[in-house]
């Protein structure tokens, strides 16, 4: 995971694609609550929000 992040910042300090980051930034959150919803407590308090 570590070898993937290193070389995802490369390849945006080389191309210049900083713009990218937030992106990225935000798949990965939406992700991460996806996962930390599924089958949990927290489900029924995140389904309240939306």
């Amino acid at each position: 995971m570590l070898e993937f992040l290193q070389d995802l910042w490369a390849f945006l300090k080389v191309r210049k694609k900083f713009w990218l980051l937030p992106i990225i930034i935000i798949l990965a959150l939406l992700g991460a609550l996806v996962v930390a919803t599924q089958q949990s407590a927290l489900a029924t308090f995140i389904y309240t929000l939306f």
